[in-house]
């Protein structure tokens, strides 16, 4: 890497960029991937005109760790964003500083999640005291933190006066919370979060007359689960597929220690403003209603993408903007009794991702059957975007993707991920585990046919064979017929760490004529 500007991005006419994160997608919430009951029009009409990724996986969990892998290319390991407070290392280059160093002005409306370094600050400086901070390199339009202050100025602009601030805002019209209901809040439809977020971002595009790159970064569908009409009524709760889980928590939480101590902990207060009892206790009628409003958010958010897409069209950038969504993570949404993401499960790591580059009419309609991970995001953007390759990144560009239905010759088999359990600042996971931080991890290889999931500590593996337990019901690890496979993808998962430990300047090397190789700018 020399540090300079390539020449095709200084003279190239450069696209507009627009970069949509969700919060807690599941990849499977989509209409355009035959979900039986959700309708997305918007993401669908999107994937329409580009390409549709149906087994793309978020790296990490929760939204800092998630966040971390998609913002750098890199995978937790090397990112080293363990949980929500972990500092992002500020030697890292993120897709917003990469996106000023090609003229970019990258700039954020909603949220980014990410620890600032605090080697660079003063102990006392207020930016360490969250972990709502702002990705390096982005200009801030909109600043959306979890407590919604600017949301909630905004409504009382609207003329509603005496709303009560985070997380009560979010509690059922009538106030009442005893029981799982599917009643609205006190905000309508055109005054959610998501409103809000879609129409800074559309004020701010309009104002543009030069390529703009933005990062929208929508909280929904984030619980509190709670939605307005028409969105809290669109779905029926006896509708949808049956949920992935044991016969009873009980029977759930032998599985694992890690699940026993993960069931234990979830709060419905976390997901319902104002509940009490565990979140496995819930009935299945209540978990169906809890579905059924989730997936009038994933709706509710999905009304703003359109709305995006018409005002993009209406100022006449459509065919030179390239858009990408996709989301954090994912949630589990009553699979395993659990909500919310964490852990091993396919249903907190599979997510949406669509890729629609205006250039590239021909890839219309694609759905690609490879496995994809977050870590992609990064260098397919920087891609398409006519910039050099970095070496040293954890993904791979999926442009050829959209080039070639077919994608490179040689493409990954698997899926990975990591979950990172560490309290440092309670040492909540560590007293109940016995164990220390640097032992509360796990890493995941998930296949075609099987998934492997390698704890630290000590903890016992697992294993799971999806061709005959899709649900990931049935551990296998311990099982005589699968010991072989299991010692298989121990290796494969020693292998695939060796491969991606930190390339920043492992792929240098100084020689007589200089630096042979190359490295991280």
């Amino acid at each position: 890497m020399t540090g300079k500007t390539p020449r095709a991005a200084m003279t190239a006419p450069r696209p507009n960029v627009l970069l949509i994160t969700c919060d807690q997608w599941r990849g499977d919430a989509l209409s355009a991937v035959g979900h039986p009951v959700v309708k997305t029009p918007n993401a669908d009409a999107l994937a329409a005109e580009g390409v549709l990724f149906r087994r793309h996986y978020g790296g990490a969990a929760p939204c800092s760790p998630a966040r971390a892998c998609l913002y750098t290319g890199l995978y937790q390991m090397n990112n080293r964003v363990c949980r929500n407070g972990t500092p992002l290392d500020a030697r890292h280059w993120t897709v917003a500083r990469l996106a000023r160093r090609l003229g970019y002005d990258p700039t954020l409306f909603g949220y980014t999640d990410v620890s600032p370094d605090p080697r660079a600050h003063h102990p006392a400086d207020p930016v360490l005291t969250t972990y709502e901070g702002v990705l390096p390199g982005f200009s801030v339009k909109l600043l959306l933190p979890e407590h919604h202050k600017p949301w909630l100025s905004w409504l009382k602009e609207r003329g509603h006066d005496g709303l009560p601030g985070y997380p009560d805002i979010h509690r059922p019209r009538s106030g009442e919370v005893g029981s799982v209901t599917c009643e609205p809040p006190v905000y309508g439809r055109d005054e959610t979060p998501a409103a809000f977020v879609a129409g800074e971002f559309i004020r701010w595009m309009g104002e543009q007359e030069r390529p703009w790159f933005a990062h929208v970064s929508f909280i929904s569908p984030h619980p509190p689960f709670v939605v307005p009409e028409p969105f809290n009524t669109m779905y029926d709760p006896d509708d949808g597929p049956a949920f992935a889980r044991a016969a009873n928590p009980h029977a759930e939480a032998a599985v694992h220690p890690y699940l026993a101590w993960e069931l234990d902990r979830q709060k419905r207060k976390s997901f319902l403003p104002g509940q009490v009892g565990r979140v496995s206790d819930w009935s299945e009628r209540d978990f169906r209603q809890i579905r059924a409003i989730y997936w009038g958010m994933v709706s509710e958010v999905d009304s703003q993408l359109g709305r995006i897409w018409r005002a993009i069209r209406a100022a006449g950038a459509w065919d030179d903007t390239l858009i990408v969504l996709t989301s954090d993570h994912a949630e589990m949404m009553g699979d395993h009794f659990m909500l919310g993401k964490g852990g091993f499960y396919d249903g907190s790591y599979h997510i949406p991702l669509i890729v629609r580059d205006p250039h590239a009419e021909a890839a219309g309609g694609r759905i690609v059957d490879a496995f994809t991970e977050a870590v992609d995001v990064l260098p397919t953007m920087l891609d398409l975007l006519g910039a050099p390759a970095l070496a040293h990144l954890d993904g791979r560009s999926l442009a050829p993707f959209l080039a070639d239905g077919d994608g490179p010759a040689a493409w990954r088999t698997a899926a990975h991920w990591e979950y990172d359990f560490r309290s440092v600042a309670k040492h909540a996971a560590e007293s109940h585990f016995g164990l220390g931080s640097r032992q509360l991890n796990l890493a995941v290889i998930r296949d075609e046919r099987f998934k492997y999931v390698h704890f630290g500590g000590g903890l016992p593996s697992l294993l799971f064979d999806l061709r005959d337990d899709p649900g990931e019901l049935r551990n296998v690890a311990a099982d005589d017929a699968y010991r072989s496979t299991r010692l298989d993808y121990a290796e494969q998962m020693l292998a695939w760490r060796a491969e991606h430990l930190d390339q920043s300047l492992a792929l240098a090397e100084l020689t007589e004529q200089g630096v042979a190789g190359s490295f991280a700018p």
